[in-house]
This record gives structure tokens, sequence and C-alpha cells, in this order.
């Protein structure tokens, strides 16, 4: 009966240490929409990284809080639980989906209503700068860098992309004619199996072509 016992509590510790080494985020709020627009962008920046959502506070501290990474919290959610919050505020971001939301003190925050580019460009910016003061660090994945596929032209093309410019913007920007930037276009996307315009900038300041601040 001890021999089993003590297997018993092997095993546990074990599965215990798995979760703990997968780097996991926490989002936790009652919009089951938002939980769902931000799983996909927070995978999209971080796919190294499980993301597990929770429709409110009691679900989530009933589920090992401290295995996360990081905490997406909304704001009614955070409010409710301050005193919580207040002493992971190096592991808490707070949403919000208000035009004008409010300000907390030292608290970092991340407000939702606004374009999908600004809103990958502030998650990009935590991602980049926002691990500075956190004291399990060695758990925070780092980008990998993927062998690099594009060439100094591609590029520069993509950069401009991303900053918005059209075709014909970007030809006389790099001095070149329409139809090479088109073809430049053609080959970014096949070389990455990236089309859409989020993703390719996830995919430019991940490998440093251009940083977060200048999207």
């Amino acid at each position: 009966m001890e021999r089993n016992v003590q297997k018993l509590q092997q095993t546990i510790f074990k599965l215990n240490n798995i979760i703990m080494e997968e780097p996991q985020i926490a989002i936790i709020d009652s919009n089951t929409l938002s939980c769902i627009g931000m799983k996909t962008i927070l995978q999209d920046i971080m796919p190294q990284v499980s993301v597990v959502s929770f429709g409110s506070f009691d679900d989530f501290v009933n589920n090992m809080p401290s295995r996360y990474i990081h905490y997406f919290v909304s704001l009614q959610i955070y409010m409710e639980h301050t005193s919580f919050f207040i002493n992971q505020l190096f592991k808490t971001i707070v949403i919000s989906g208000d035009s004008k939301p409010i300000q907390l003190t030292n608290v970092r925050m991340l407000n939702i209503h606004q374009t999908e580019k600004e809103l990958i460009k502030q998650i990009l910016l935590i991602q980049q700068n926002g691990h500075n003061k956190h004291p399990d660090d060695t758990r925070i994945p780092r980008w990998n860098d993927a062998p690099k596929q594009l060439t100094k032209r591609e590029i520069e093309v993509l950069v401009l992309i991303i900053k918005g410019y059209l075709n014909k913007e970007i030809a006389e920007e790099l001095h070149i004619g329409l139809s090479t930037v088109i073809t430049h276009r053609k080959n970014i996307v096949e070389k990455l199996k990236i089309k859409s315009v989020s993703k390719l900038t996830i995919y430019a300041v991940m490998n440093g072509y251009i940083e977060a601040d200048k999207i």
C-alpha cells in the first residue's frame, strides 16, 4: 500500500514538472469572443506557447495559476481580484475593450478597442520588452530564428508592405519596376506560406527585420 502511494506521488510530481516546463499563457475574460481573438493572435506571435482561456477567476485559480508565464486578464476581473494580481504584476497584462480605458498605475495594459495592426503591434512590444522583470526568466520562450528564406530585396519589400506602402509606392521607394514589386510579393508569399499582412508583420518583427515600434 505504501509503495503504491509513493509511486502515485512520484507520478504526480513528474506530471507537475512536465506542466511547469511547457510555457503557457492564461487569458481570463468572461467575453468568449475576446478570448478567442486574443488566443488566435497570441498563438500566431508565440507558437511555442500554449494559450489557455478561462471565463471566470474561480476557474483560473483552480487550475494552478503558477504554471502560467503571463496572465491576460480583463479589466473587470482585475478590479474584482486586485489583491491577487497586484502581487503578480510581472505576469499581468490587463485587457480593456473600452475606447477610453482607465489607466492603472504600474500596470501593463492592452486596449483591444483598436485595429488589428495596432493590437498586434502592442502585443509584439510586450513580447519584446515585457519580460525584463520576470523572476522566472528561464521559462520565457525566446524566438528561434528560422533559416533566412528571403533575399535582401525581398526583405526591403516586406518591410514596406508592413508599413502600408502600395505596390506603386514600393516601386518608387526602391527605384524598381512595378512588375518587379509584384514578383517579389509573390515570392515572399510562396516562400513564407503567409498571405495576411498581420502574420507577415509578426514574422518580420520576430526575425528582426523591423522593430515593433516602427510598424
